[in-house]
Protein backbone atom coordinates (compact mmCIF):
# COMPACT_ATOMS: atom_id res chain seq x y z
CA UNK A 1 0.00 0.00 0.00
CA UNK A 2 1.45 3.30 -1.07
CA UNK A 3 2.19 5.70 1.76
CA UNK A 4 -0.25 8.54 2.30
CA UNK A 5 1.21 11.91 1.28
CA UNK A 6 0.61 14.78 3.69
CA UNK A 7 -0.83 17.94 2.22
CA UNK A 8 1.85 20.56 1.74
CA UNK A 9 1.96 23.33 4.31
CA UNK A 10 1.10 26.67 2.76
CA UNK A 11 2.79 29.68 4.32
CA UNK A 12 0.34 32.35 5.41
CA UNK A 13 0.20 35.55 3.47
CA UNK A 14 2.39 38.21 5.12
CA UNK A 15 0.46 40.90 6.91
CA UNK A 16 0.80 44.20 5.12
CA UNK A 17 2.36 46.93 7.26
CA UNK A 18 -0.14 49.54 8.37
CA UNK A 19 -0.35 52.59 6.20
CA UNK A 20 1.30 55.41 8.15
CA UNK A 21 -1.08 58.11 9.16
CA UNK A 22 0.18 61.45 7.85
CA UNK A 23 1.05 63.86 10.60
CA UNK A 24 -1.31 66.81 10.77
CA UNK A 25 -0.07 70.04 9.25
CA UNK A 26 1.65 72.17 11.90
CA UNK A 27 -0.20 75.17 13.29
CA UNK A 28 2.99 76.95 14.33
CA UNK A 29 6.55 77.17 13.06
CA UNK A 30 9.07 74.80 14.62
CA UNK A 31 11.27 77.04 16.74
CA UNK A 32 13.30 74.39 18.58
CA UNK A 33 13.26 71.09 16.75
CA UNK A 34 13.86 69.45 13.39
CA UNK A 35 11.38 67.49 11.33
CA UNK A 36 11.62 63.70 11.60
CA UNK A 37 9.27 63.05 8.69
CA UNK A 38 8.00 65.17 5.86
CA UNK A 39 4.62 65.02 4.15
CA UNK A 40 4.59 66.35 0.61
CA UNK A 41 2.43 69.39 0.12
CA UNK A 42 2.37 70.37 3.80
CA UNK A 43 3.32 73.95 4.67
CA UNK A 44 5.79 73.78 7.55
CA UNK A 45 5.90 77.57 7.95
CA UNK A 46 2.30 78.50 8.80
CA UNK A 47 3.49 81.72 10.46
CA UNK A 48 4.93 84.03 7.82
CA UNK A 49 6.64 87.41 7.85
CA UNK A 50 4.55 90.29 6.51
CA UNK A 51 6.53 93.39 5.52
CA UNK A 52 4.96 96.84 5.40
CA UNK A 53 7.69 99.37 6.21
CA UNK A 54 10.86 98.17 4.53
CA UNK A 55 11.75 97.24 0.97
CA UNK A 56 15.27 96.28 1.99
CA UNK A 57 14.55 92.56 2.02
CA UNK A 58 11.86 90.12 0.97
CA UNK A 59 11.04 86.50 1.72
CA UNK A 60 9.33 83.86 -0.40
CA UNK A 61 7.92 80.82 1.35
CA UNK A 62 7.91 77.22 0.17
CA UNK A 63 6.73 74.15 2.10
CA UNK A 64 10.07 73.36 3.74
CA UNK A 65 12.27 76.36 2.96
CA UNK A 66 12.27 80.14 2.62
CA UNK A 67 14.10 82.19 0.01
CA UNK A 68 15.35 85.39 1.62
CA UNK A 69 16.60 88.24 -0.55
CA UNK A 70 18.55 91.27 0.68
CA UNK A 71 18.02 93.81 -2.05
CA UNK A 72 20.86 96.25 -1.30
CA UNK A 73 23.27 94.46 1.03
CA UNK A 74 25.97 97.15 0.93
CA UNK A 75 25.98 100.86 0.05
CA UNK A 76 25.47 101.31 -3.69
CA UNK A 77 25.19 97.57 -4.36
CA UNK A 78 23.39 96.67 -7.58
CA UNK A 79 23.26 92.91 -6.95
CA UNK A 80 21.01 91.39 -4.32
CA UNK A 81 22.04 88.56 -2.00
CA UNK A 82 19.91 85.45 -1.69
CA UNK A 83 19.81 83.02 1.22
CA UNK A 84 17.85 79.77 1.48
CA UNK A 85 16.57 78.98 4.96
CA UNK A 86 15.85 75.25 5.07
CA UNK A 87 13.81 73.64 7.83
CA UNK A 88 16.18 71.20 9.51
CA UNK A 89 15.31 67.60 8.83
CA UNK A 90 14.47 68.34 5.20
CA UNK A 91 16.50 68.47 2.01
CA UNK A 92 17.76 71.73 0.57
CA UNK A 93 16.40 72.67 -2.86
CA UNK A 94 18.66 72.38 -5.87
CA UNK A 95 20.16 75.34 -7.68
CA UNK A 96 21.83 77.16 -4.79
CA UNK A 97 25.43 77.36 -3.59
CA UNK A 98 26.24 75.75 -0.22
CA UNK A 99 27.10 79.14 1.27
CA UNK A 100 23.56 80.32 0.60
CA UNK A 101 21.89 77.45 2.46
CA UNK A 102 21.21 77.87 6.18
CA UNK A 103 19.46 75.31 8.35
CA UNK A 104 16.72 76.72 10.58
CA UNK A 105 15.91 77.16 13.38
CA UNK A 106 19.41 78.33 14.24
CA UNK A 107 20.71 77.20 17.64
CA UNK A 108 24.11 78.98 17.73
CA UNK A 109 24.46 82.53 16.42
CA UNK A 110 27.11 85.25 16.42
CA UNK A 111 25.93 88.87 16.29
CA UNK A 112 28.45 91.29 14.78
CA UNK A 113 26.57 94.46 15.75
CA UNK A 114 25.06 95.55 19.06
CA UNK A 115 21.97 96.67 17.14
CA UNK A 116 20.95 93.00 16.79
CA UNK A 117 21.01 92.34 20.52
CA UNK A 118 17.69 93.96 21.38
CA UNK A 119 15.83 91.82 18.84
CA UNK A 120 17.44 88.64 20.16
CA UNK A 121 16.64 89.71 23.71
CA UNK A 122 13.05 90.74 23.02
CA UNK A 123 12.35 87.48 21.18
CA UNK A 124 13.86 85.39 23.98
CA UNK A 125 16.81 84.20 21.91
CA UNK A 126 19.83 85.29 23.96
CA UNK A 127 20.42 81.67 24.97
CA UNK A 128 21.39 81.03 21.35
CA UNK A 129 23.92 83.86 21.22
CA UNK A 130 27.45 82.41 21.43
CA UNK A 131 29.53 85.26 20.05
CA UNK A 132 29.75 88.99 19.36
CA UNK A 133 32.27 91.16 17.59
CA UNK A 134 33.31 93.20 20.64
CA UNK A 135 31.54 93.43 23.98
CA UNK A 136 33.50 96.45 25.25
CA UNK A 137 30.73 98.99 24.63
CA UNK A 138 27.72 96.71 25.00
CA UNK A 139 24.89 98.21 27.05
CA UNK A 140 22.54 95.22 27.36
CA UNK A 141 23.31 93.95 30.86
CA UNK A 142 22.15 90.41 30.11
CA UNK A 143 24.72 90.18 27.32
CA UNK A 144 27.41 91.79 29.48
CA UNK A 145 26.76 89.18 32.19
CA UNK A 146 26.90 86.32 29.68
CA UNK A 147 30.22 87.63 28.35
CA UNK A 148 31.58 87.89 31.90
CA UNK A 149 30.46 84.31 32.56
CA UNK A 150 32.28 83.13 29.44
CA UNK A 151 29.11 82.00 27.69
CA UNK A 152 29.54 84.55 24.91
CA UNK A 153 32.91 85.14 23.25
CA UNK A 154 34.20 88.15 21.32
CA UNK A 155 35.72 87.38 17.91
CA UNK A 156 36.67 90.90 16.80
CA UNK A 157 35.85 92.49 13.48
CA UNK A 158 37.54 94.08 10.50
CA UNK A 159 41.31 94.21 11.05
CA UNK A 160 40.95 92.61 14.51
CA UNK A 161 38.78 89.69 13.35
CA UNK A 162 39.89 86.37 14.83
CA UNK A 163 38.66 83.78 12.35
CA UNK A 164 39.96 80.89 14.45
CA UNK A 165 37.93 82.09 17.42
CA UNK A 166 34.86 82.25 15.22
CA UNK A 167 35.40 78.69 14.00
CA UNK A 168 35.85 77.41 17.56
CA UNK A 169 32.40 78.71 18.48
CA UNK A 170 30.88 76.39 15.86
CA UNK A 171 28.20 78.92 14.95
CA UNK A 172 25.34 77.90 12.71
CA UNK A 173 24.98 81.52 11.64
CA UNK A 174 26.90 84.80 11.80
CA UNK A 175 24.84 87.97 11.29
CA UNK A 176 26.92 90.93 10.20
CA UNK A 177 26.83 93.93 7.86
CA UNK A 178 28.74 95.07 4.81
CA UNK A 179 30.15 98.58 4.51
CA UNK A 180 31.89 97.98 1.21
CA UNK A 181 35.26 98.70 2.84
CA UNK A 182 37.83 95.92 3.06
CA UNK A 183 39.24 97.55 6.19
CA UNK A 184 36.00 97.20 8.14
CA UNK A 185 34.11 94.25 6.66
CA UNK A 186 34.40 90.85 8.31
CA UNK A 187 32.21 88.71 6.06
CA UNK A 188 34.75 87.94 3.29
CA UNK A 189 37.14 86.18 5.70
CA UNK A 190 34.32 84.43 7.53
CA UNK A 191 32.86 83.11 4.29
CA UNK A 192 36.30 82.02 3.14
CA UNK A 193 36.54 79.95 6.34
CA UNK A 194 33.36 78.13 5.36
CA UNK A 195 31.12 79.73 7.98
CA UNK A 196 27.48 80.60 7.36
CA UNK A 197 27.21 84.39 7.10
CA UNK A 198 24.34 86.73 6.26
CA UNK A 199 24.42 90.49 5.70
CA UNK A 200 21.89 92.56 7.61
CA UNK A 201 21.33 95.91 5.86
CA UNK A 202 19.09 97.49 8.49
CA UNK A 203 21.48 100.45 8.77
CA UNK A 204 20.83 101.40 5.13
CA UNK A 205 17.08 101.73 5.64
CA UNK A 206 15.93 105.34 5.48
CA UNK A 207 12.82 105.22 7.67
CA UNK A 208 12.60 104.68 11.44
CA UNK A 209 9.96 101.95 11.19
CA UNK A 210 11.74 100.45 8.20
CA UNK A 211 14.83 99.93 10.33
CA UNK A 212 12.78 98.43 13.11
CA UNK A 213 11.11 95.98 10.73
CA UNK A 214 14.51 94.41 10.10
CA UNK A 215 13.88 92.69 13.41
CA UNK A 216 11.73 90.33 11.35
CA UNK A 217 14.82 89.57 9.23
CA UNK A 218 16.59 88.21 12.29
CA UNK A 219 13.50 86.29 13.39
CA UNK A 220 13.39 84.38 10.09
CA UNK A 221 16.47 82.37 11.05
CA UNK A 222 14.80 81.14 14.22
CA UNK A 223 11.33 80.51 12.73
CA UNK A 224 10.06 83.18 15.12
CA UNK A 225 7.88 85.01 12.60
CA UNK A 226 4.83 84.98 14.87
CA UNK A 227 6.63 86.52 17.84
CA UNK A 228 8.35 89.08 15.61
CA UNK A 229 5.03 90.10 14.07
CA UNK A 230 3.54 90.82 17.49
CA UNK A 231 6.71 92.61 18.59
CA UNK A 232 6.82 94.89 15.55
CA UNK A 233 3.09 95.60 15.50
CA UNK A 234 3.29 96.94 19.06
CA UNK A 235 6.19 99.23 18.07
CA UNK A 236 4.47 100.48 14.91
CA UNK A 237 1.18 101.11 16.71
CA UNK A 238 2.88 103.07 19.46
CA UNK A 239 4.84 105.08 16.87
CA UNK A 240 1.63 105.97 15.03
CA UNK A 241 -0.08 107.04 18.25
CA UNK A 242 2.76 109.37 19.25
CA UNK A 243 3.06 110.75 15.71
CA UNK A 244 -0.64 111.63 15.78
CA UNK A 245 -0.19 113.47 19.07
CA UNK A 246 2.62 115.54 17.53
CA UNK A 247 0.58 116.28 14.40
CA UNK A 248 -2.08 117.95 16.54
CA UNK A 249 0.38 120.13 18.45
CA UNK A 250 -0.27 123.19 16.30
CA UNK A 251 3.37 124.32 16.05
CA UNK A 252 6.65 123.06 14.59
CA UNK A 253 9.62 124.28 16.66
CA UNK A 254 13.02 124.28 14.99
CA UNK A 255 15.65 121.77 16.11
CA UNK A 256 19.43 122.06 16.07
CA UNK A 257 21.28 118.76 15.72
CA UNK A 258 24.75 117.58 16.74
CA UNK A 259 28.07 119.41 17.00
CA UNK A 260 31.06 119.76 14.65
CA UNK A 261 33.64 117.01 14.30
CA UNK A 262 37.16 118.05 13.33
CA UNK A 263 35.84 121.32 11.92
CA UNK A 264 32.92 119.87 9.96
CA UNK A 265 29.32 119.85 11.17
CA UNK A 266 27.55 116.74 9.89
CA UNK A 267 23.78 117.13 9.78
CA UNK A 268 21.25 114.48 8.70
CA UNK A 269 20.14 114.59 5.08
CA UNK A 270 16.52 115.57 4.58
CA UNK A 271 15.58 112.09 3.37
CA UNK A 272 17.31 110.28 6.24
CA UNK A 273 15.65 108.36 9.05
CA UNK A 274 16.80 111.03 11.53
CA UNK A 275 15.10 113.80 9.54
CA UNK A 276 11.91 111.74 9.41
CA UNK A 277 11.96 111.32 13.18
CA UNK A 278 12.22 115.10 13.54
CA UNK A 279 9.29 115.65 11.17
CA UNK A 280 7.18 113.00 12.86
CA UNK A 281 7.90 114.63 16.22
CA UNK A 282 6.23 117.81 14.98
CA UNK A 283 9.45 119.78 14.64
CA UNK A 284 11.13 121.53 11.74
CA UNK A 285 14.67 121.14 10.53
CA UNK A 286 16.70 123.52 8.33
CA UNK A 287 17.53 120.83 5.79
CA UNK A 288 14.17 119.04 5.74
CA UNK A 289 13.76 119.63 2.00
CA UNK A 290 17.14 118.15 1.16
CA UNK A 291 16.84 114.87 -0.76
CA UNK A 292 19.96 113.15 0.57
CA UNK A 293 19.84 110.13 2.86
CA UNK A 294 23.45 110.65 3.93
CA UNK A 295 24.92 113.19 6.34
CA UNK A 296 25.48 116.71 5.04
CA UNK A 297 29.01 118.01 5.71
CA UNK A 298 28.71 121.70 6.57
CA UNK A 299 31.06 124.37 7.80
CA UNK A 300 30.54 125.74 11.29
CA UNK A 301 29.45 129.04 9.82
CA UNK A 302 26.74 127.52 7.63
CA UNK A 303 25.34 125.32 10.39
CA UNK A 304 25.50 128.26 12.80
CA UNK A 305 23.52 130.50 10.47
CA UNK A 306 20.71 127.96 10.03
CA UNK A 307 20.41 126.58 13.56
CA UNK A 308 21.44 129.35 15.98
CA UNK A 309 17.80 130.33 16.46
CA UNK A 310 16.56 126.75 16.98
CA UNK A 311 14.29 126.32 19.98
CA UNK A 312 15.80 122.95 20.95
CA UNK A 313 19.13 121.22 20.44
CA UNK A 314 19.59 117.44 20.42
CA UNK A 315 22.19 114.67 19.95
CA UNK A 316 25.50 116.21 20.99
CA UNK A 317 28.28 113.57 20.99
CA UNK A 318 30.56 113.50 24.04
CA UNK A 319 28.86 116.48 25.69
CA UNK A 320 28.03 115.80 29.33
CA UNK A 321 26.75 119.22 30.42
CA UNK A 322 26.35 122.83 29.27
CA UNK A 323 29.77 123.81 30.57
CA UNK A 324 31.38 121.09 28.46
CA UNK A 325 29.45 122.34 25.44
CA UNK A 326 30.76 125.92 25.56
CA UNK A 327 34.21 124.58 26.43
CA UNK A 328 34.25 123.04 22.95
CA UNK A 329 33.45 126.38 21.31
CA UNK A 330 32.42 129.60 23.04
CA UNK A 331 30.12 130.44 20.12
CA UNK A 332 27.73 127.72 21.27
CA UNK A 333 26.65 130.11 24.04
CA UNK A 334 25.05 132.26 21.33
CA UNK A 335 22.53 129.55 20.40
CA UNK A 336 18.98 130.21 21.57
CA UNK A 337 18.62 126.62 22.77
CA UNK A 338 21.69 127.04 24.98
CA UNK A 339 20.42 130.33 26.40
CA UNK A 340 17.06 128.74 27.22
CA UNK A 341 18.48 125.51 28.63
CA UNK A 342 16.77 123.50 25.90
CA UNK A 343 19.72 121.23 25.10
CA UNK A 344 19.10 117.50 25.22
CA UNK A 345 21.43 114.56 24.78
CA UNK A 346 20.60 110.96 23.92
CA UNK A 347 22.88 109.41 26.53
CA UNK A 348 20.48 108.86 29.41
CA UNK A 349 20.95 105.10 29.12
CA UNK A 350 24.73 104.73 29.29
CA UNK A 351 27.01 102.55 31.38
CA UNK A 352 30.43 103.01 32.95
CA UNK A 353 32.15 101.26 30.04
CA UNK A 354 30.83 103.85 27.58
CA UNK A 355 28.05 101.72 26.15
CA UNK A 356 25.02 103.67 24.97
CA UNK A 357 21.64 102.06 24.60
CA UNK A 358 20.64 104.72 22.07
CA UNK A 359 23.09 103.21 19.59
CA UNK A 360 21.99 99.70 20.56
CA UNK A 361 18.23 99.45 21.04
CA UNK A 362 16.96 102.73 19.55
CA UNK A 363 17.44 101.35 16.04
CA UNK A 364 14.53 98.98 16.59
CA UNK A 365 12.60 101.10 19.10
CA UNK A 366 11.79 104.28 17.16
CA UNK A 367 8.56 104.53 19.13
CA UNK A 368 10.55 105.26 22.28
CA UNK A 369 12.78 107.76 20.46
CA UNK A 370 9.78 109.55 18.98
CA UNK A 371 8.02 109.76 22.34
CA UNK A 372 11.11 111.41 23.85
CA UNK A 373 11.38 113.89 20.96
CA UNK A 374 7.72 114.87 21.17
CA UNK A 375 8.10 115.38 24.92
CA UNK A 376 11.05 117.70 24.20
CA UNK A 377 9.44 119.88 21.52
CA UNK A 378 5.82 119.62 22.69
CA UNK A 379 6.04 118.95 26.45
CA UNK A 380 2.42 119.98 27.02
CA UNK A 381 1.31 117.13 24.74
CA UNK A 382 3.20 114.48 26.73
CA UNK A 383 2.42 115.25 30.38
CA UNK A 384 4.19 113.00 32.85
CA UNK A 385 6.44 111.53 30.16
CA UNK A 386 9.32 109.48 31.53
CA UNK A 387 12.32 109.95 29.26
CA UNK A 388 13.94 106.78 27.98
CA UNK A 389 16.94 107.89 25.90
CA UNK A 390 17.17 111.66 26.39
CA UNK A 391 18.19 113.88 29.29
CA UNK A 392 18.27 117.65 29.59
CA UNK A 393 21.77 119.07 29.96
CA UNK A 394 22.39 121.28 32.98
Amino acid sequence: MAPTMAAPTIAPEPTAPPTPTPLPAPTANLTDECLTSVTAGVDYFPAKASLSQTSGFSVEYHDTYKVLTVNTPTPGATDALTYVLVQCGTEAPAGFEPAQIISVPVKRVVAMSTTYLTVLDDLGLLDRLVGVDDATYTYNQKVVDLVTAGKIKAIGSGATLNVEAAIELQPELIITYGSGSADFDSHPKLLEAGLKVVLNAEWLDTSPLGRAEWGKFIALFFNEEAAAEDWFTAIADRYAQVKEIAAKAGSTPKLAYGTPYQGTWYLPGGASFAAQLIRDAGATYPYATDTSTASLPLSFEEAYSTTRDAAHWINLPFVTDLAALVAQDSRFAEFDAYKNGAVWNNDLRSNAAGGSDYYESAVVRPDLVLADLVAIVHPDKMPGHEFYYYRQLK
